[in-house]
């Protein structure tokens, strides 16, 4: 259903709902900001996962893990539309091909530039690897805090959720996921 209210127009009248002057020098501008502010935070959606990684998948022959870990990150609760946010670790063993490693949080972002549940992003990112890179198999963990369940609802403070995809090889084998668990127990720097 579309509105006949531009989204300025739209976060106009959800200030007018709450009970707020949008003439107010305070709120003149909110409306045009919101809706900038989403348009970048939802930007997501226009993304080209081919174009994002831009031909950086060489041959390597390389067939041990590779890990990319405490890449931060900020989404928007699809249910709420409040952030949530945290770190999310990535590793894959490649088969004769490896990606860029920039590519990795590019990749992380795109896809928390969505409406999004934390679940849903977790396979969201290893489904992508798996299918870009088609390594032997890939593993994402997603530790976040939401603003949802923080600031209302629960009001339960400082308690993340983590999440975890585990694609092939993490998935069959045991020592191979303990392997890359391991690694977020280590320290980095």
């Amino acid at each position: 259903m579309e509105s006949s209210l531009s989204m300025p127009g739209l976060v106009k009248e959800i200030l007018i709902g709450l009970g707020e002057n949008p003439q107010r020098e305070g709120l003149l501008k909110t409306p045009e900001r919101v809706a900038k502010a989403l348009r970048d935070l939802t930007s997501g959606y226009r993304v080209n996962m081919d174009s994002l990684i831009n031909g950086a998948l060489f041959e390597v022959p390389y067939s041990e893990m590779v890990v990319v870990k405490d890449i931060d990150f900020f989404s928007l609760c699809e249910h709420h539309l409040l952030p949530f946010f945290g770190k999310c670790h990535i590793a894959y063993i490649p088969d004769g091909k490896v990606i860029g490693l920039s590519k990795i949080p590019r990749i992380v972002d795109a896809f928390c530039r969505r409406l999004q549940v934390q679940e849903r992003l977790t396979c969201q990112i290893a489904e992508i690897i798996q299918a870009k890179v088609n390594p032997l198999g890939v593993a994402v963990v997603m530790e976040a805090r939401h603003l949802c369940m923080e600031m209302r609802g629960a009001q339960s403070r400082n308690t993340p959720t983590v999440t975890s995809a585990m694609l092939g090889i993490f998935r069959k084998d045991s020592r191979t996921r303990e392997e890359f668990l391991q690694f977020l127990n280590r320290p980095g720097k």
